[in-house]
């Protein structure tokens, strides 16, 4: 039964995605951001989304909430729509949308030929943080959840090869080996840390314990190297604002828990900047 509504939900896709490339970007975001307005609330809880935004911010109005949530329907719809053009945000007409602060550190990875290892989370159009990075010329690899649809998971797969970073590793045990494999060829990482992992450790998140992967902390650990936050914000329809923070140099006495702990302290900071593009409808603290 599953398999059947996975299928219908892939044919609905191929038909909307062939729909926004007639449309062109800016109308297909826009409009695809609309209908997931819509139709988004019934395909995950609101309870969910609300008591997760309470947990972070729990002075919030009601009102303010249900800002939230629309407009993280909203962004949700516009990544959806934008997944067909991201190669032109890569090298077509839409590269001038992307503004990077923080260019220097790239240069300076790159100069040195070091590898260190990206953090973020799943914030405005997320994937357009591991496409910028290897686009810079560093080399990449981004670890990935894939997704449950399996038809839909084989079109996304081949974009974010294709047009993303081709080096492209699968969350798990296979994954991890493959990871440590670039690892010792000198390459650099890029994961998100927001998603709740059954193989990860319970973290300190907005002051509840959270499961959370310990990927980014068993890296410092084995190869002694940085970790380096981006942050990506949508400033208006589909112009991005990449932000490329400072190396975080851990030293050898820290713990892959207190590593954890600190890298969720600064996801918590980059969630409360713009609460509305993050995605909410994850159940964090299951």
């Amino acid at each position: 039964m599953k398999i059947i509504k996975y299928f219908i939900q892939f044919l609905l896709a191929i038909v909307c995605f062939a729909f926004f490339k007639i449309l062109g970007p800016n109308i297909s975001s826009n409009l695809s951001g609309k209908l997931f307005e819509k139709i988004g609330p019934f395909f995950r809880s609101k309870k969910i989304i609300h008591a997760n935004i309470k947990k972070a911010i729990p002075e919030i109005s009601e009102d303010e909430i249900n800002r939230i949530t629309k407009s993280m329907w909203n962004n949700y719809g516009r990544i959806f729509a934008e997944y067909m053009f991201i190669k032109d945000f890569r090298v077509g007409k839409l590269v001038s949308k992307i503004e990077v602060d923080g260019q220097e550190t790239l240069d300076e990875i790159k100069k040195l030929n070091k590898q260190v290892i990206f953090i973020s989370g799943h914030f405005s159009n997320f994937e357009l943080m591991a496409m910028y990075l290897e686009k810079t010329g560093i080399n990449l690899t981004a670890i990935y959840r894939p997704l449950n649809n399996i038809f839909l998971n084989f079109i996304i797969e081949r974009i974010r090869k294709k047009y993303i970073c081709k080096n492209q590793i699968k969350k798990g045990i296979g994954g991890i080996k493959n990871l440590i494999n670039f690892k010792k060829k000198n390459f650099s990482t890029a994961l998100m840390i927001d998603q709740r992992v059954s193989e990860g450790i319970l973290s300190n998140f907005y002051n509840e314990k959270a499961l959370t992967t310990t990927i980014p902390a068993q890296l410092v650990k084995k190869f002694n190297i940085p970790v380096i936050p981006v942050y990506i914000e949508r400033k208006n329809g589909i112009n991005f604002k990449i932000t490329i923070h400072k190396a975080i140099n851990f030293s050898k006495e820290n713990s892959i828990s207190s590593i954890t702990d600190e890298l969720n302290k600064i996801l918590e900071e980059m969630i409360i900047k713009n609460p509305e593009h993050w995605i909410w409808s994850h159940n964090r603290w299951k």
